[in-house]
């Protein structure tokens, strides 16, 4: 990148860089960085976007202080999906935070760069009401059919009979029986409870 755009805010510049493979170099999203006035930066180095955990990512978002300005060479080296990202976004925004891509010339610290946050925001609560609706057409789909939905029973219908004709025919204590079966007196209750025994 031969350009850096100047990066002004109040607080610091923190440069964020991250490849996929271990093969994959670190060295121009670093230098890119480094040109741009990073006083510290981040790295994940081998490390999926598809990760839910980042070391580097992690250690910069805990040492980020209000006015400090994340950047990164391309949007896509910060967030592992456009959902996470714009959870990210958002989150800058909350705490003060201004976000600089130096690729496609993001600047939240401009006036016209915070339309940004405003765009990734509506993205994220967009994508938020897409999974929401996908999640309830695919459990009424799944009832329709008679598809039994959450955890499997630690318990059988059969079990369950068996363990209250054990406490009502022997007198053996709750407590004994359920520990036997290798589940808790609560969950023991529930199974009979289901079942309409009783004990």
């Amino acid at each position: 990148m031969s350009f850096m755009p100047e990066l002004k805010c109040h607080g610091r510049l923190m440069g964020y860089a991250r490849v996929s493979t271990p093969e994959q170099k670190l060295d121009l999203q670093i230098d890119c960085l480094n040109s741009a006035g990073c006083i510290r930066i981040f790295k994940d180095h081998g490390i999926s976007g598809a990760k839910a955990k980042r070391p580097g990512l992690d250690d910069m978002l805990a040492a980020l202080k209000r006015d400090d300005m994340v950047v990164v060479y391309k949007l896509d080296r910060l967030g592992r999906s456009v959902l996470h990202l714009s959870d990210l976004l958002v989150r800058f925004q909350r705490e003060g935070i201004h976000f600089s891509s130096l690729s496609e010339g993001i600047n939240t610290a401009t006036p016209a760069g915070q339309l940004t946050f405003h765009l990734f925001s509506a993205v994220a609560e967009f994508q938020r009401q897409i999974i929401a609706e996908n999640t309830a057409a695919g459990l009424h789909a799944a009832r329709r059919r008679g598809t039994r939905l959450g955890r499997p029973r630690r318990l059988s219908e059969k079990q369950a009979i068996d363990a209250a004709h054990t406490i009502t025919k022997t007198g053996r204590r709750r407590e004994d029986v359920a520990k036997r079966l290798g589940v808790s007196r609560m969950t023991l209750d529930r199974a009979i409870r289901r079942v309409g025994a009783t004990a």
